[in-house]
């Protein structure tokens, strides 16, 4: 048993820390800038909240987040009462937020200075995932601090692999998205293309998800697109925010993503639409409009 803080409880990281405590049997201490979430979080598993990152860290043996973006993440680390001031030498903080491979540098950094370890730690599955405990957790850091950090990541995740330096597992996060992107727009003119020509998409799919059409988009959210509901998953919000995130590394690192910064501008037709909170796979309701 280890002690944990878990800061960010949106609808990764409440069922993330839930995990921590229910099947890891950890001493877990949540913090969440709307303190009612927290507090409801506590009266369903047990543990204790923070008023404040600070205190939500001071003591433990890990610190865990989970926020939105960039300046979330400064901001709970290194912001006023941030968690960097209250974590003690020798703890590690891990992060599973996706965010830029930038600031997971700067804050190994930071940390590294103040006698403790960072790990980025984006991971891949989502809500369903982090409810069901079998998230795929992506890490950049040293070995040693891995290591230590990896039996309390496997609280919720089905796989766990150390991708190399600070800010490998955030451009490995970059791949992942950069591959679901082009797989959605794919799977959402395929099904767009099975309608037109008036195919019956039950039959269709249960054929070519037999050969090398399959993948995990198709078995998963076929169905939810076909019926045109988009209430499943990764908004379309966030996932601009990480295709944002990937294409700013592309400019740096010389990589063409010309596929990417097609849907990019896809799913801002989509937001236009109003599906700012639909899932992912509303790439289809853009097609046929």
């Amino acid at each position: 048993m280890a002690k944990v803080a878990f800061l960010g409880l949106g609808v990764m990281g409440y069922p993330m820390a839930g995990h921590l405590k229910n099947k890891g049997g950890h001493d877990v201490t949540v913090y969440n800038r709307t303190t009612a979430k927290a507090e409801k979080w506590v009266a369903q598993h047990g543990g204790k909240h923070a008023v404040t990152p600070r205190a939500a860290a001071e003591g433990q043996d890990f610190v865990m987040a989970c926020v939105g973006n960039d300046a979330d993440l400064h901001d709970v680390a290194l912001g006023k009462d941030g968690a960097f001031a209250g974590m003690k030498k020798g703890a590690i903080f891990v992060d599973h937020t996706t965010a830029s491979a930038e600031i997971a540098r700067a804050l190994s950094a930071a940390a590294g200075k103040a006698g403790f370890d960072f790990i980025d730690a984006p991971v891949s599955g989502g809500q369903a995932g982090a409810e069901n405990g079998a998230l795929t957790v992506m890490c950049g850091g040293e070995e040693a601090p891995f290591k230590r950090s990896e039996p309390v990541i496997m609280s919720y995740a089905k796989a766990c692999n150390l991708l190399g330096a600070v800010g490998s597992g955030q451009l490995a996060k970059m791949v992942n998205q950069i591959c679901i992107a082009g797989l959605v727009e794919g799977l959402a003119e395929g099904l767009h293309f099975a309608r037109r020509a008036g195919l019956d998409v039950e039959k269709l799919i249960a054929t070519i998800s037999k050969g090398a059409a399959q993948s995990w988009q198709m078995e998963n959210r076929y169905k939810t697109m076909n019926d045109g509901k988009f209430d499943f998953g990764f908004a379309v919000d966030w996932m601009r925010k990480d295709l944002g995130i990937c294409l700013a590394e592309a400019k740096r690192n010389g990589a063409n993503l010309p596929v990417t910064a097609l849907v990019d501008q896809f799913y801002s037709e989509v937001q236009k639409m109003g599906g700012k909170r639909w899932d992912t796979s509303s790439l289809i309701a853009r097609l046929e409009r």
